[in-house]
C-alpha cells in the first residue's frame, strides 16, 4: 500500500490574460495538519478554496501555501480626442484678438482638459482567473501529493530495512549462548560459591535469592514483546496510508523493550546486542517521524 512522507513541495503556475500566477505549497513534518496562507489582497476566497482542498487530501504535516500574482506595467495608451480638438479650433478662430494678445496655440489647446485622453490595458477578466487559479489548485494538491508519495517510497525501503535489522537483533538475542539455562546456571553458582565461602550466609536462603535473580535476568518477555512490536510495524506498513503516529508510538515501544534488555542482560555479548538494537532502534524512529 501507498505510504506518504510528509515533506514535499509543488508549484503550479499559468496565465490568465495579462496576469500571471502561480500557487505554490511547501510541506514539512508536524504532528497535525497546519495549512499556513498567504495570498495577494482580494484573493482570500481563492487561499480558502486552496486551503480546503489541500485539508481533504493530506492528513498531517505543516504547509506553508502561497499565491503569487504579476501584472505587467504596460504605459497607457494615448488618443487625442480630435473632434473635440477642432471644436476648440473653430471657437477660437471666431474670437477677435485683443492688440498685445498671442493667439492660441496647438500645444496649449492640447493642455485642455478632455483633448488628450489616456487609455489603460484591459485587466484580467475576474471569472477566468477565478477559474484558472481554482484548476491550478487542483494541479498543485496532486502534485504535492506525488511529492511526498515520491518520498514515501524511499522511506518505506529505509523503515524496511531497519525493520529487517532489529528482527535479526532479537533473533540473535533469542539465539545467544548466555541465555541458556547451562549459562545461567554456571554464572549463578559461580556468584554463590563466592559467597558462600566467605561464611556466615544461609546456603538455602542464597538458592532462594538466585532462584529471584534468575527469574528477574530472564528476558523472554522483553524479545516476546519485541516481536509482536516488530509484527504490528509489518501490518502497518502493509497497510500504508496515515500511520506516522501508530509507527512513532511503536518506536517508543521498542525503545524500551530494548532498554530494558540492555539492563536485565547478565552477559556482555548480549549488552552488545541490547546497544545495536536501541541504535537501529533510534535510528528507525528517526524515519517514522517523516511519515504521514
Amino acid at each position: 500500500m501507498i505510504l506518504a512522507s510528509m515533506t514535499g513541495f509543488a508549484r503550479a503556475a499559468g496565465t490568465t490574460g495579462p496576469v500571471q500566477w502561480a500557487w505554490e505549497v511547501r510541506s514539512v513534518n508536524g504532528r497535525s495538519l497546519d495549512v499556513r496562507l498567504r495570498v495577494p489582497n482580494g484573493f482570500d476566497a481563492a487561499g480558502e478554496v486552496a486551503r480546503t482542498a489541500l485539508q481533504r487530501t493530506i492528513a498531517r504535516g505543516q504547509c506553508q501555501l502561497s499565491l503569487h500574482l504579476t501584472r505587467p506595467e504596460t504605459p497607457a495608451r494615448v488618443r487625442i480626442n480630435t473632434a473635440l480638438l477642432c471644436e476648440l479650433a473653430a471657437a477660437v478662430a471666431r474670437v477677435p484678438v485683443p492688440d498685445g494678445m498671442a493667439p492660441a496655440t496647438l500645444d496649449g489647446l492640447l493642455g485642455i482638459r478632455g483633448v488628450i485622453e489616456s487609455e489603460e490595458e484591459p485587466g484580467a477578466d475576474p471569472d477566468a482567473l477565478a477559474r484558472d487559479l481554482a484548476e491550478g489548485v487542483v494541479r498543485l494538491v496532486a502534485e504535492l501529493v506525488e511529492a511526498r508519495r515520491a518520498e514515501g517510497r524511499q522511506l518505506r525501503e529505509i523503515i524496511e530495512g531497519q525493520v529487517s535489522a532489529m528482527e535479526r537483533l532479537r533473533q540473535a538475542a533469542e539465539e545467544n549462548p548466555a541465555r541458556q539455562p547451562e549459562s545461567v546456571r554456571a554464572r549463578l553458582a559461580a556468584s554463590i560459591a563466592v559467597l558462600t565461602e566467605a561464611g556466615g550466609l544461609d546456603p538455602a536462603r542464597l538458592h532462594q535469592e538466585a532462584v529471584l535473580l534468575a527469574a528477574k535476568a530472564d528476558v523472554r518477555e522483553e524479545l516476546d514483546r519485541l516481536a509482536a512490536h516488530l509484527a504490528s510495524v509489518r501490518e502497518l506498513l502493509t497497510a500504508g496510508g496515515p500511520i506516522g503516529r501508530k509507527l512513532d508510538f511503536l518506536a517508543q515501544e521498542l525503545g524500551r523493550e530494548a532498554n530494558t534488555l540492555c539492563a536485565k542482560a547478565g552477559d556482555v555479548t548480549l549488552s552488545r546486542i541490547g546497544l545495536d538494537l536501541k541504535a537501529v532502534v533510534e535510528q528507525f524512529r528517526e524515519q517514522v517521524q517523516n511519515v504521514e
